[in-house]
Formats: structure tokens, C-alpha cells, sequence
């Protein structure tokens, strides 16, 4: 009896759904004059004075007006921006968003439990997939720990897109399927998918009322590995998720008009939990080169990842493996989360299964054989062509900074996700001799549903501060009062940004209510100021902090003379991936990379120089 007390007392992941605040519409004035000090950076006196006009212009005219209706808007919503922003930033999309938008990240067990290892990729895999189960049933029985941000409760509803999440292609808007239900909400989806060779497989996790084993996941994986290594390679049908999304849209519609029962296999994949890729790679990896990883988890083989499922986990031959998810459904941390948890679990069973090795008769894998015909063939052949030739551009590393980590900065009583954005600032600007307009990402999570704010770090304060550092006149006093300067700069806009005070967001709201009103694009969307300084997905340089954990993850740059960079910091070290492409002359994500973690040594000694 006193056990059930207990368990109701306890906190339930989405608990709290409801009394989450709604997300606010910041004040028109202060939104544009953060926006005019956003600007300064990349603007003469004579441009800026005419920004200064357009945006006045702007706040007193047309603005107010479209300010107001945005109040509206957010007066029937518990979140103005949901549906706006998934439109926007990833259905809309018709470039391939497998390339361009998905995410990826290095698992790092090979720091601890499972170093690469030929001949393990299976018995690791099983292991790995069983915790990742465990996890969807903690999260049907809402027994996931709710997240907060100092006091203030997260909302968790991202978590919920983790499983049996999809991406459906449509020829002029992409849409999100989503079959996860807790208990109480009622039956889920138990089937996992399995991409090997080109052809596709399923299985139930569930037999009996009961989650399979490690031992029963091994049966079934050596089941389908040995099918097909004995049998021709399948049609390779995934790579079709690669394509531009229209293409895929419209490739679909003739798969089932094809055969209808080429649609009921599609929704057995988009319903099913997340894909396990069985990838033959075998990549080089180190606690302090992930760079093999990281590159084959964004642009490894197209036919053995579903693009658009939310979680694809893709084990290698040599027992490493990588996360590659769609973004649209959710944010890293999303992601994130679970593998921490996953990791954890996975450490205190030392990477072995502890349990029996009983294995009861489950039934075998179904295979998924679509109905093809030459002209889907054709279009897979076309399809992986195209993707090998973007991805053959894409240059990236990502490698561990091993001097200093958290534990460091915190003794020099620096916020260590600033010191990496302001380290990176000057890395650009030595790099590239001017400022780096920069995209990073902050969590509007305390909100209902919300998602994320851009951090804008290239500002005055980190160019000034820049320039002292590359000024050889300058006193180190000097360069440290700019440095701290700076610091407090970026503190500052990231509480703004997390408390829903920042301005990218809102200025999107006021723009889709002028679209949506059909009225004529305001003069402020087109001014060079806008572009130049990043706005409308112009961000040279477009990062995230991936946490505090041993995760790192990846994205390609946002346009083709940027780079991506994440980042996860550690007490001891920093872990970077750093992307560019090769076709642009002037980029190099290796230089880049290097410049700064030199530049993290630079602003250490600054502050050791200051106190002696």
C-alpha cells in the first residue's frame, strides 16, 4: 500500500504540460533597439545612420501595427511561434534536408566501456538498443525526470518526438508524423526498423508483454546480418529520403500508386520506434579525434539511414557508433537527454548484459520488400549521385581541446559557454580579419513548447575586445576590462534570449503577420544591415553548445561561406566539430578549428597575466 503512495507522489515527466507559461511577445521598442546594436558590427557610420532611419521609421510606422496583430495572435495561442517556426525553419524547406538540416552526434563509449573493436558491432549494438528501450518505457510510464533550469520546470515535450517520429515528404510543405502515446494515453508503436544493405527489416521489441533481451535483440540482428551478407543487396530505397524534398514527395505518391502496399511498409517504418543502421564502416576514432565518426554520421551511406526519421542509431563494424536524427521535430537537448541516460546505464553495467541469456522463440524479422519498378531504381541511382557529390564537399573535424575544460574557467569565474563564443569570435577574426556574424542557439524551453532563440555573439564588446587582442599596442589590462566586457555582453543577452526577450523570433512574427496580411515586405527586411548582419538564415557562423556531457554533435554550415561549430565542454576539455565547405575558397573548418583552440590558451594566460 505504501509503495503505490510513493510511486503517485512521485513527479511525472509531462506533469507540469499544463501550467507551463505561454510564450510572451517582447515589447516593439526594446526588440529593435537590441536589434540596432546587433547591427553595429557589420555596418560604416553612413549605413548604420540609415538603418537607424529604417528601423525608426519602422517602430512608429508599419511595426506598431504589425505588433499589435501579433498580440492577437498570441492571445489565442499558448505559443505564437510553434507552427510558424516548423514551417519556416524546416517543412517549408525544399532543399534535401537530410544534407542541410539533419543532425548528428558521436556516441563516446569508446572513452570508456566499448573501444573500437572489429567483431563487436552486434553484441554492442544489442546492448545499446535494449537501454534505449528501457528509456521509451520510462517515458510510457512518465517516470523520465523532469527537467528545470535552475528552479523553473522545462517543458518535456520534445522528448516525447524521440520515438516513433517521421518526416513525410509533400510537394509543397513537408508534415511530422507522430504515433508515441504514453500508458495513459493508450497503445504505442513497439516495432523497431533495421536498414542493412539496402534492404530493410522489422521486428516487435516487445513479445509477450514483455521487452526483448540483449540475448533475443542479438538473435534477430544476426538473423537479418547474415541474410544479407548470404543475398543480393537490397534496392537501397532510403537513399530516396536524401533527395530534394519535393522530388521525394513525388517519388512517394508513385511508390503507392505503384502498389498500395508499398504505403502500408512506409508507415510501418514512420511508426516504428527509430532505426538501427548496421553500417560497414569501420571508422578511426580516439577520445580526441572524433572527426571519422562525426563525418560518417552526417554523410555515411544514404541507403542504410531513413533521413527522416527522428532517431536513425547507425552502429559501425568496429562497434563505434552515431546518432542521426531530422531536426524539425526537436532540438539537441532533446536528443541529448536520453543519451546521457542511456550512457549512464550502459557505464554501471560496465557495457555487458548482466541479465539471462535465455532466448525465448520470438518471431523472426519481417523484411520490407517494396514493389519497384526501373524508373525507382533509375531515381535511387540519380538520388545517391547527387547526395555523393554535396557531401564530397562537406569538410569537417572534430577533435578534443585537452588543456582546460569547465572546471578552469569556473575557477577563473568565467560562464564557459561564453568563453567558447568569445574564443570563437576571435578565432573568425584572426582568421578571416573582420567580425563573424554568429548564430547561438539558446533554449526557450521554460516556455510552452518552446524551442529556441538566437543568441546574436558577434557584438560591439566581442569586436572591440578582438581588436585589442590582435592590437600589439594594447595593454594586457586593457584586453582583459574589453574581455570581461564582453563577457558580460553575451551573459546578458543569453538571460534575455532564455527568458524570451530576444528579438529574432519576434522580428520573424512581425514579417510572416505582414506575409500573411499580404502586405508589402517592410523596408528593415531588406536593408543590407538585415542580411549582413544574419538575419533571414545568413549566419556565417551557426553553433550550439551541446551541453555539459560527453556528447558532441554536428551540422553542415547554414550558408556557403560559413561554418558549423558545436561544442560540448567538459571539466577537463572541449570537444569541437567544426564544418565548412571545400568548394568555398576561403573557408577551412581545420584552420578554423585549431585557431580556436589556440585561442581558448590565449585567454587563459590573459587572465593569469592579470594577476601577477
Amino acid at each position: 500500500m505504501e509503495k503505490q503512495v510513493l510511486e503517485s507522489s512521485e513527479e511525472r515527466t509531462f506533469q507540469y504540460q499544463d501550467s507551463l507559461p505561454s510564450l510572451p511577445v517582447p515589447p516593439l521598442d526594446e526588440s529593435l533597439s537590441k536589434y540596432l546594436d546587433a547591427v553595429k558590427p557589420f555596418l560604416n557610420e553612413e549605413e548604420y545612420q540609415r538603418t537607424e532611419d529604417i528601423v525608426k521609421k519602422f517602430e512608429n510606422g508599419i511595426g506598431k501595427e504589425l505588433h499589435q496583430k501579433l498580440l492577437e495572435r498570441a492571445k489565442t495561442r499558448r505559443n505564437w511561434l510553434e507552427d510558424w517556426w516548423l514551417n519556416v525553419a524546416y517543412l517549408d524547406l525544399r532543399i534535401s534536408t537530410q544534407i542541410h538540416c539533419n543532425m548528428g552526434g558521436p556516441c563516446p563509449f569508446i572513452e570508456h566501456c566499448w573501444p573500437p573493436k572489429e567483431d563487436t558491432q552486434i553484441e554492442r549494438a544489442c546492448v545499446n538498443i535494449w537501454h534505449t528501450l528501457k528509456y521509451w518505457d520510462l517515458l510510457r510510464k512518465e517516470k523520465v525526470a523532469v527537467q528545470r533550469s535552475g528552479t523553473a520546470v522545462l517543458d518535456m515535450n520534445q522528448i516525447r518526438m524521440l520515438f516513433c517520429t517521421c518526416k513525410i515528404p509533400g510537394v509543397t510543405r513537408d508534415s511530422i508524423v507522430n504515433y508515441f502515446k504514453t500508458e495513459t494515453e493508450g497503445e504505442c508503436p513497439s516495432h523497431l526498423i533495421v536498414l542493412c544493405r539496402g534492404r530493410v527489416f522489422a521486428f516487435d521489441a516487445i513479445h509477450e508483454g514483455n521487452m526483448v533481451t540483449p540475448p533475443e535483440i542479438f538473435r534477430q540482428l544476426t538473423y537479418i546480418q547474415k541474410r544479407c551478407h548470404s543475398e543480393p543487396d537490397g534496392p537501397g530505397l532510403a537513399a530516396l529520403t536524401s533527395n530534394e524534398r519535393t522530388k521525394w514527395a513525388e517519388l512517394r505518391e508513385y511508390l503507392i500508386d505503384l502498389d498500395p502496399k508499398n504505403l502500408t511498409l512506409l508507415e510501418k517504418i514512420q511508426s516504428s520506434l527509430f532505426a538501427v543502421c548496421l553500417d560497414e564502416s569501420s571508422p578511426h576514432a580516439t577520445p580526441e579525434d572524433y572527426t571519422e565518426i562525426a563525418r560518417l554520421g552526417l554523410t555515411g551511406d544514404p541507403t542504410i539511414r531513413w533521413g527522416d526519421k527522428s532517431y536513425n542509431n547507425i552502429f559501425f563494424s568496429n562497434g563505434t557508433c552515431v546518432a542521426f536524427c531530422d531536426h524539425s521535430p526537436f532540438d539537441a537537448i532533446a536528443l541529448i537527454t536520453m543519451s546521457v541516460s542511456v550512457e549512464k546505464s550502459i557505464i554501471e553495467n560496465e557495457g555487458k548484459w548482466k541479465g539471462s541469456d535465455k532466448v525465448r522463440d520470438i518471431p523472426w524479422p519481417e523484411e520490407l520488400v517494396f514493389t519497384v519498378d526501373q524508373k525507382i531504381i533509375d531515381e535511387i541511382g540519380c538520388t545517391k549521385e547527387f547526395y555523393y557529390k554535396k557531401v564530397s564537399d562537406l569538410q569537417i573535424v572534430s577533435y578534443a581541446f585537452t588543456s582546460f575544460g569547465k572546471a578552469m574557467m569556473r575557477q577563473k569565474k568565467l560562464h564557459p559557454d561564453t568563453f567558447v563564443q568569445l574564443a570563437l569570435q576571435l578565432a573568425y577574426y584572426k582568421c578571416h580579419g573582420c567580425p563573424g556574424c554568429c548564430y547561438e542557439t539558446a533554449t526557450t524551453r521554460r516556455f510552452y513548447h518552446g524551442r529556441t532563440e538566437t543568441i546574436r555573439s558577434c557584438t560591439m564588446e566581442a569586436v572591440e575586445w578582438c581588436k585589442s587582442m590582435l592590437d600589439p599596442s594594447e595593454s594586457t589590462y586593457q584586453r582583459l576590462q574589453l574581455m570581461h566586457k564582453a563577457f558580460a555582453k553575451h551573459n546578458k543577452m543569453r538571460k534575455e534570449c532564455e527568458n524570451g526577450k530576444g528579438f529574432d523570433r519576434y522580428l520573424l512574427g512581425l514579417l510572416l503577420i505582414a506575409q500573411e496580411q499580404g502586405l508589402p515586405v517592410p523596408e528593415l527586411y531588406v536593408d543590407k544591415a538585415f542580411t549582413a548582419s544574419g538575419g533571414g538564415g545568413n549566419f556565417i557562423l551557426s553553433t550550439s553548445l551541446t551541453g555539459y556531457t560527453r556528447f558532441s554533435g554536428s551540422v553542415v554550415p547554414m550558408v556557403p561561406h560559413g561554418y558549423g561549430f558545436f561544442y560540448s565542454i567538459r571539466e577537463d576539455r572541449i570537444v569541437a566539430t567544426c564544418s565548412s565547405w571545400k568548394s568555398c575558397p576561403e573557408t577551412d573548418a581545420e584552420v578554423l578549428c585549431r585557431t580556436v583552440f589556440q585561442c581558448f590558451q590565449d585567454m587563459l594566460q590573459l587572465t593569469v597575466a592579470a594577476q601577477l
